[in-house]
């Protein structure tokens, strides 16, 4: 009788360790307990709550969300019940699961990044991920997550105020992503995420006016998948910290090409909507592509790609 082989899929992002490297991606799975009645949410590496502001946030006008061949637009606008509503109304709920809790914060300065950071740490909470795809008002409308500058000064200035682990989520809407993955690992992050979501636009051709009312909005979905993948690669050949890969995973060979890439996590997003158990399918479906090929830890196929 051949033993069963046991399966390692233990993933180190720095300080921060997982069970396993199924995440869920920000903005995509509630505050978490909206799901739990589709999965257990304990079998999760660890959860990323919605983009958590100073103070709650209604969020754009409707239609906020639409459709797209292989994935869909939103321009939710960030809708939230601001950092005293999550910490009361949340945070407790969170703290009794054995899954890894990660908060996504945004702000319009980088005072309120850095008040984010500094009031979060110390709720029990794991690690910070910070959304810099919010225009910073005192800096002309700047987004952050495009400029360099700003970039590396945010960065750091939070580095100052949490001892949590730091992620940064990293924009795909610029020229060169690897410049920005370096300036993250130079300023303080742990960990680099990518990718959030390509701008994009749709117009319906009866009345020939946007579909979204705040015009233009996120793409997400397998019609990103390309793209994402390709930056995590190219991240993961020029920076050391660990990558948290995304964009358009709604199934485990998906996953398994962004560790192939060079992704120590993935995060399921768009997936969630079409799937709710979508997470628990993917790590199931994880388990059994290492077993299929003899693989017992999954620190063998992360950046194993050969190119």
């Amino acid at each position: 009788m051949v033993a069963k082989r046991t399966l390692n899929l233990n993933t180190g992002l720095g300080r921060l360790k997982l069970k396993n490297p199924v995440m869920t991606a920000s903005g995509t799975f509630g505050y978490g307990k909206e799901y739990s009645e589709f999965i257990d949410l304990n079998k999760l590496g660890a959860i990323v709550v919605k983009g958590i502001s100073l103070r709650p946030m209604k969020g754009n006008p409707e239609p906020r969300i639409c459709e797209t061949p292989c994935g869909m637009l939103n321009a939710i606008g960030l809708q939230n019940v601001g950092l005293k509503g999550f910490i009361k109304q949340q945070l407790p709920y969170l703290r009794k699961l054995e899954t890894k809790i990660i908060v996504n914060v945004l702000g319009n300065s980088i005072d309120e990044y850095c008040e984010l950071a500094e009031k979060l740490d110390g709720t029990g909470i794991n690690a910070i991920e910070l959304n810099v795809s919010c225009p910073n008002v005192k800096k002309g409308g700047i987004v952050f997550g495009t400029d360099p500058k700003n970039f590396g000064e945010l960065i750091k200035c939070v580095r100052r105020k949490t001892t949590l682990p730091l992620i940064s989520k990293l924009s795909p809407n610029v020229t060169d992503i690897k410049l920005f993955a370096r300036i993250a690992e130079d300023s303080g992050s742990d960990i680099i995420s990518l990718i959030n979501t390509i701008t994009g636009m749709s117009i319906d051709i009866k009345t020939r006016k946007p579909r979204l009312a705040n015009i233009t909005g996120g793409l997400s979905g397998p019609a990103i998948r390309p793209v994402a993948v390709r930056m995590v690669r190219e991240c993961y050949k020029t920076v050391r910290i660990p990558i948290i890969g995304m964009g358009g995973i709604i199934s485990a060979e998906d996953a398994v090409e962004f560790i192939l890439a060079g992704a120590s996590a993935v995060a399921v997003g768009t997936g969630n909507f079409i799937n709710p158990g979508a997470t628990i399918d993917i790590l199931k479906g994880i388990k059994s592509y290492m077993s299929e090929e003899g693989i017992s830890s999954l620190k063998e196929l992360i950046g194993a790609a050969q190119c």
